[in-house]
């Protein structure tokens, strides 16, 4: 990615989008939109939503991703579902989700090496 964002998914978003069989490219196409201004909607606190499109499909009817974002920085994919399950988050859910933001988009570049050595956190590359 040009704009030099790291990009991270949480152990659990990385299970919930093999099952889902979401590409790496879908989630960086994600970022990109938002580091182009394009942010689905900023839930505050460092938190966005992104639409993530179903393969074959559009976004309106595809996944909602909750992501840690900060721009020309890092991004953390926290949470992914289908709209098709779920219309929204709950109100406890997007303070923990708010709380979990700030956490990792203040983690030091040491701890976060340390995340994905022990599995925590797995990070996105260009290519899946």
């Amino acid at each position: 990615m040009a704009t030099g964002v790291r990009i991270f998914k949480m152990k659990g978003l990385a299970r919930f989008a093999r099952r889902e069989q979401i590409a790496d490219s879908r989630l960086r196409e994600a970022i990109e939109r938002a580091e182009r201004g394009t942010i689905d909607a900023d839930l505050g606190g460092g938190l966005i939503k992104q639409r993530v499109a179903r393969q074959g499909q559009g976004r309106s009817s595809g996944y909602r991703m909750m992501i840690a974002y900060r721009t020309q920085d890092r991004a953390f994919f926290l949470l992914g579902f289908a709209k098709n399950e779920r219309e929204n988050i709950s109100p406890d859910e997007l303070t923990a989700l708010r709380k979990l933001a700030e956490v990792w988009l203040h983690t030091p570049d040491p701890q976060i090496a340390k995340a994905i050595h022990e599995g925590v956190l797995h990070e996105v590359f260009d290519d899946d």
